[in-house]
């Protein structure tokens, strides 16, 4: 049988926590009805016997304190709520604890910014990793070494597992469970429970924000201007120019501060202009490309099929309200 623990961290979010519980003993259900055995112990382990979670308005009991378990099999970090330096503070007893049962044989999977915990433990230095892209900033600041991937669902790299953001941890534990348990196991749990077993990114969701969390002002200035112009021709040569700045100069200082090239950042500035027209405009695709600056289709659909994970038209469908109330 697998042992599984699932963290009571100080803060923890209640949906990623009870999920992950419900899905796994239900599997032993599902075995059960067929005649077999079960197949996981899950069990909440916590700092403490009570956890407050969900900002207070919950409280977790957790089947075993964490030094009482000598050997787990899989530790499963739920999602944290507000901030993120304080609830790694508030849970930084785990992380000798994570790292010890890790180097002794057992896998680690972080939910959403649960992966704040995980990065702490410097198991995922070196190694893919994803988190909910509204932390992606946050996350690139304090883990650096960390090879973050935003657009990711799921990340399975030498025992460690993470997902992105939100209700994405379903998608995590689905894998988990066909991982242990069986692909039919796994589509009969995604049937139960209402769970789209495919999605592989998370691309389609995210809201690009310019990062500013840095102390370049002259990459500043250049984002600023790029967020203002976006629907002209800008040039690297250009901006270098303004700032006075080499070229090569201005692309190592952008990359470093912001994660994206000079180009990528424009991409991403114009495609998100292009999802808001998208989103609540009755203006056709090639209406919503001129007006962002492109005039090659071919061009325009594969940067932006590149940056959401959707084409134009799937992107419109999917999102546009308007639309899909006719």
């Amino acid at each position: 049988m697998k042992h599984i623990s699932v963290l009571v961290p100080q803060g923890a979010i209640l949906g990623s926590l009870e999920g992950t519980r419900q899905l796994f003993t239900e599997v032993n259900k599902f075995l059960k009805a067929r005649g077999a055995l079960p197949l996981f112990n899950v069990q909440l382990v916590g700092l403490t016997k009570e956890t407050p979670v969900s900002g207070g308005l919950f409280t977790a009991h957790a089947d075993v304190i964490y030094k009482d378990v000598e050997k787990t099999d899989l530790i499963v970090i739920p999602a944290v709520d507000g901030d993120l330096n304080a609830a790694l503070e508030k849970n930084r007893d785990f992380i000798p604890w994570i790292t010890e049962q890790y180097h002794a044989g057992a896998e680690v999977a972080s939910l959403c910014v649960g992966a704040f915990i995980l990065a702490a433990t410097g198991l995922v230095n070196g190694k893919k990793c994803a988190t909910h892209w509204l932390a992606a900033n946050d996350f690139r600041r304090m883990f650096p070494d960390v090879e973050l991937v935003t657009e990711k669902i799921i990340t399975d790299e030498q025992g460690i597992y993470s997902s992105g953001g939100a209700f994405s941890y379903l998608n995590l534990i689905l894998y988990l469970i066909e991982k242990y348990a069986g692909r039919d196991i796994a589509v009969l749990s995604a049937k139960v429970f209402a769970i789209e077993i495919e999605r592989e990114d998370q691309l389609s969701f995210v809201v690009f924000q310019g990062q500013k969390g840095h102390e370049d002002d002259s990459i500043k200035k250049a984002q600023e201007f790029i967020e203002k112009n976006y629907q002209e021709k800008i040039t690297v040569d250009e901006l270098a120019s303004m700032l006075a700045l080499g070229r090569r100069n201005l692309e190592r200082r952008f990359k470093k501060a912001t994660a994206n090239t000079v180009v990528e950042y424009i991409q991403r500035v114009k495609i998100e202009a292009a999802k808001v027209s998208l989103e609540s405009s009755r203006e056709n695709v090639n209406e919503v490309m001129y007006k962002i600056g492109y005039t090659d289709p071919k061009a325009f659909r594969t940067t932006f099929k590149k940056i959401t994970g959707l084409s134009p038209v799937q992107y419109r469908s999917k999102y546009n309200r308007e639309l899909s109330l006719n």
